[in-house]
């Protein structure tokens, strides 16, 4: 399946799971974070996120999406940008693959990403973005699932 680029709300956004740029401590932040947490309902999305307790930059977890029109919130910890000679790109293409795959292994059929590590963490747009569609690429060369770029307009 491809990948659909689109611009838009992620909170607003009808698929099986949405993608979190998360903090490693799971707690809620600005930008997307901040958004999710609030259209998903504070209080339940910080419970869900403090009985995980922790996520590591590069690796992915799964929560419930509470009030959102997704089911689930696959929450990722994007680097923050340093210049781009401390591992960013290799830790930023960890973000899309593990959340790729644990959507796969919940047999979810679609997923919708924002522009993970794009916003707060100060990742260059442009460096982010082909390396968001890359990897996603790389992906659907041979996994069925129908993933969503969601743009904040």
């Amino acid at each position: 399946m491809p990948l659909t680029i689109v611009q838009g709300d992620i909170t607003r956004f009808a698929a099986d799971a949405v993608v979190n740029a998360a903090n490693s401590d799971l707690r809620q932040g600005g930008g997307v974070c901040g958004a999710i947490f609030a259209a998903a309902g504070e209080w339940e999305m910080r419970a869900a996120c403090t009985k995980i307790g922790h996520c590591a930059v590069g690796e992915a977890v799964v929560t419930g999406g509470f009030r959102l029109p997704a089911a689930h919130v696959i929450h990722t910890v994007g680097p923050i940008w340093q210049g781009g000679d401390q591992g960013e790109e290799e830790l930023l293409r960890a973000c899309y693959r593990n959340s790729l795959a644990l959507a796969k292994s919940l047999s979810l059929t679609s997923v919708a990403f924002p522009l993970i590590s794009g916003g707060i963490f100060g990742y260059p747009k442009e460096q982010a973005y082909s390396v968001a569609v890359s990897e996603i690429g790389r992906f659907l060369e041979t996994h069925e699932l129908e993933v969503f770029l969601v743009l904040f307009p």
